[in-house]
């Protein structure tokens, strides 16, 4: 008897590797940008406002955020603070977050759930802030109180 192995294929085991790994990947962010949803919030202290969440969390000092000019928005309604272009963020039905541009050419960082109740807040460092918090006018009093 005669034994012969098979031959060796033409392809790397890796190359079929790379498609897993990049599904992977997109589920792992898909599931970090779902949670972060589902967790964010915004803290606000003499300091400033920390927004939790998703990786576009950050600090944001008081002095930075323009509190007497932060108001409350409607985005169905008030076309020019619209987000239409995501530069980088999460967007998804009903959550959008990170980076977007306006409808004005403003940049904004956003974390936005709800567009009929949400909150505008213009700061010093070139960018504004779209926030969807549970309850807004408490949100901006916190705000406007903080500085």
């Amino acid at each position: 008897m005669q034994v012969f192995t098979l031959a060796p294929a033409n392809f790397r085991v890796g190359w079929m590797l790379l498609p897993a790994l990049l599904v992977a990947t997109v589920c792992a962010v898909l599931l970090v940008s779902l949670l972060g949803s589902r967790s964010a919030r915004f803290e606000v202290s003499a300091e400033g406002l920390r927004l939790r969440g998703d990786w576009y969390g950050r600090f944001i000092p008081s002095n930075v955020l323009l509190a007497d000019r932060a108001r409350r928005v409607d985005l169905t309604a008030d076309a020019n603070l619209r987000p239409i272009r995501r530069t980088m963020g999460t967007g998804l039905p009903g959550y959008q977050a990170g980076w977007f541009r306006l409808a004005n050419g403003e940049t904004s960082l956003l974390y936005l759930t709800d567009r009929r109740n949400a909150v505008y807040i213009p700061t010093t460092a070139g960018y504004s802030l779209l926030v969807s918090p549970n309850d807004p006018d408490a949100f901006l009093n916190a705000i406007r109180s903080a500085r």
